[in-house]
């Protein structure tokens, strides 16, 4: 992808009036930045939409509208190696980091530009990896944001059997000069085309297809399996979180989102770790997969009910009036059916 666009699938369009941009973070490297503003005049602030590995910002469309129905800007970017952000391996469907701060880079870069060109007040959904990204951050008090809304995030990887031995070879082949190479058994395929019988993202045959789709069509913004380094960079970040003050030190306000069904990431962990938590709950939605936002209308409801009682939360400070917005063109019409309404693929709306 040499100029920032977006990838527009008919049957799954990106809600329209979004802006596509690269920014450069401190090490040069290049990241796929988008941004919308609110669909509605009542403003509430700037929601950062933090993705998981392997995601990209197009799979995120009808979670943007209805973030942008409920009065939100919404800011969201690809990490490097994966969507049409910088990749660092010359196999472009490897999922690759070579480090963990890499990805802290990528997370100042894009909080740095919410700063300068977003509304206050400023919250976090995040997914996965992402959300134990942002639970880091928040605990080094790198995360700016008034709260944080943390789905299924990323203590402890289910589908790996010997989480010691996996840890100790990822270690091994690192130092030995194989970050760039793919994980032993892994392949370019990407984990949301594979068949939707024994998936372990989402239970909504009809979503699931839509991702499917669109993957498969853009299929230079899908990455396959990870790679060595990516990993290791998740065995680091998920040993610093399983230090027991981790969540002590948390001090944004967080509602943890986890899914009761969840083969890819370790619920339990998820439940140990919101045990200890200050500033924070968690919410385990019982029949849930792992995909939580990509999953069926009665779960998805859950989800947004619980978001909508937490989000902006009492004593959160509004932002500027509408009509003080509107002044400086920060405001647009409500946009009806059409572009926001076609990216929900049929779903039926959250009010």
């Amino acid at each position: 992808m040499t100029q920032a666009e977006f990838f527009n699938q008919r049957d799954y369009p990106v809600p329209g009036h979004g802006k596509v941009w690269f920014a450069g973070a401190s090490d040069g490297a290049r990241l796929r930045l988008a941004s919308w503003r609110p669909s509605v005049r009542r403003e509430k602030g700037t929601v950062l939409v933090v993705q998981g590995r392997a995601e990209f910002i197009e799979r995120y469309s009808e979670v943007i509208a209805e973030l942008r129905r409920r009065g939100f800007h919404v800011l969201t970017f690809d990490w490097r190696g994966q969507g049409g952000s910088q990749r660092f391996t010359s196999r472009q469907r490897r999922g690759h980091v070579g480090r963990l701060s890499d990805y802290e880079r990528d997370l100042a870069l894009v909080v740095g530009q919410m700063q300068d060109h977003f509304p206050a007040p400023y919250f976090a959904l995040a997914h996965s990896m992402g959300a134990a990204l942002c639970l880091d951050a928040a605990r080094r008090e790198a995360l700016p944001v008034s709260r944080l809304v943390a789905i299924a995030p990323m203590f402890g990887i289910s589908m790996i059997e010997n989480p010691r031995g996996a840890r100790w070879l990822a270690r091994v082949l690192y130092w030995l000069g194989f970050g760039k190479a793919f994980v032993p058994g892994g392949g370019d395929t990407a984990i949301g085309t594979k068949p939707f019988e024994g998936n372990r993202l989402s239970s909504d045959p009809v979503r699931y297809a839509r991702n499917a789709a669109l993957s498969a069509a853009a299929r230079e913004l899908a990455v396959g399996d990870p790679s060595v380094g990516w990993i290791h960079a998740a065995f680091q970040l998920m040993d610093r979180l399983a230090q027991p003050r981790a969540p002590l030190e948390v001090k944004v306000p967080t509602l943890i989102v986890a899914a009761g069904r969840d083969p890819v990431v370790s619920t339990p962990a998820i439940e140990r770790f919101a045990a200890r938590l200050k500033t924070g709950s968690a919410l385990v939605l019982p029949t849930a997969r792992h995909e939580i936002l990509m999953e069926n209308d009665a779960i998805r409801a859950q989800f947004w009910a619980a978001f909508d009682a937490f989000v902006p939360g009492e004593g959160v400070p509004a932002p500027a009036s509408a009509v003080e917005e509107g002044e400086r063109g920060l405001v647009q019409r409500p946009v009806a059916g059409g572009e926001d309404g076609a990216a929900l693929g049929g779903a039926a709306a959250v009010p």
